[in-house]
């Protein structure tokens, strides 16, 4: 590029801002730092599994000044990614595409709501560990190919996304903004698992290979849920106002009951759809309405058609292996029998 060409390509961008306040953060002073609170879930994961994450020589000797050290740290980070997001808010309520809906606070006021909630958070700490070590129990108990605990805190994206959910939607209750969801989308890019931080996931929950899982905002799902890669928990249509603007905060997502099992691919949408207790849900099956407690949803097994293959090498054109009009409604015969699992190759499968 000359010289010559930079100072219109300039202009040109800059009218480009000018034109939208969209997609630029220009005149404003507050933003969270992604950097930093991809910082604060790896302080969280090393507070929830000591040894696992982080520092590895822990001992009865050294874990309380450890975890203090961590917590410590934590706590300074929360409440400054907090702070920022909660005064990005407040910027952002003069914007056309944010009507207001919170009381500007004020810096200093942001300051201080942010330390405490900051400080609410690292107190459910605890019983937040509580219930993942129950998910972890989950997955471990759902997975014959589990060999360990540890693996499964290791090494399954599945956990990992249900652990950085369960942080994230306390956020979420406790009404921070912005902050959730980038912990979410963290997780989703290094897990494959796309749960909202709205979601309410009950105890001992488990999602095997995650590749795929998406759970919407408004979904309710009780204990002992389990569900296999490329599920969706959707919405069946979104709601409009007169201008034609979606309309937010309704509840357009499945409630999934205790024990429910949803096999691979299954799609499951809308705000009155329920799961009941106990009910199992096919491969590939697509699910708009109710289904009653401990019911079998699946659909019917495909009919295959194999072929015999054809033998390398020149043939004699007189004969055929089938068919030469790819019209023509006649095919070979059929294998009987062949019949595709509902779990796609593993060792599961449903009724």
């Amino acid at each position: 590029m000359h010289e010559d060409e930079l100072g219109p390509l300039v202009g040109a961008m800059l009218a480009s801002y000018r034109r939208t306040p969209k997609g630029h953060h220009i005149n404003r002073r507050f933003l969270p730092s992604r950097e930093e609170i991809i910082e604060v879930i790896d302080l969280l994961l090393q507070v929830l599994y000591p040894g696992y994450h982080g520092r590895q020589d822990l001992t009865d000797e050294n874990i309380a000044y450890h975890v203090g050290g961590l917590l410590n740290a934590l706590r300074e980070k929360l409440a400054r990614q907090i702070e920022m997001c909660l005064c990005f808010r407040e910027e952002c309520e003069a914007c056309p595409e944010h009507p207001p809906s919170h009381p500007p606070p004020g810096e200093a006021r942001c300051a201080g709501q942010a330390r405490r909630l900051a400080s609410e958070l690292l107190r459910r700490l605890p019983a937040l560990r509580e219930a993942l070590l129950e998910d972890v129990q989950a997955a471990y108990d759902g997975d014959p190919a589990a060999t360990s605990l540890a693996e499964v805190i290791l090494a399954y994206p599945g956990f990992l996304a249900v652990t950085v959910h369960r942080v994230a939607h306390e956020l979420y209750t406790m009404d921070v903004p912005l902050m959730p969801r980038i912990m979410a989308e963290w997780a989703h890019t290094h897990t494959g698992a796309d749960i909202h931080p709205g979601a309410t996931l009950g105890a001992s929950f488990f999602i095997d290979h995650a590749t795929g899982v998406v759970i919407g905002e408004t979904s309710r799902l009780g204990s002992h849920v389990k569900l296999y890669q490329g599920v969706t928990l959707g919405a069946l249509s979104h709601p409009r106002d007169a201008s034609g603007r979606v309309i937010r905060n309704t509840r357009r997502h499945p409630t999934v009951e205790d024990g429910v099992t949803v096999y691979a691919n299954a799609t499951v949408l809308g705000g009155d759809t329920v799961l009941g207790a106990g009910s199992v849900v096919g491969g590939s099956v697509f699910v708009t309405k109710s289904v009653p407690q401990g019911a079998v949803v699946a659909m019917k097994p495909p009919e295959l058609s194999v072929r015999a293959s054809v033998p390398a090498g020149p043939r004699d054109p007189r004969e055929s292996t089938g068919p030469t009009d790819p019209q023509d409604p006649k095919a070979p015969e059929e294998a009987p029998g062949v019949v595709p699992s509902p779990d796609h190759g593993s060792d599961r499968t449903i009724p």
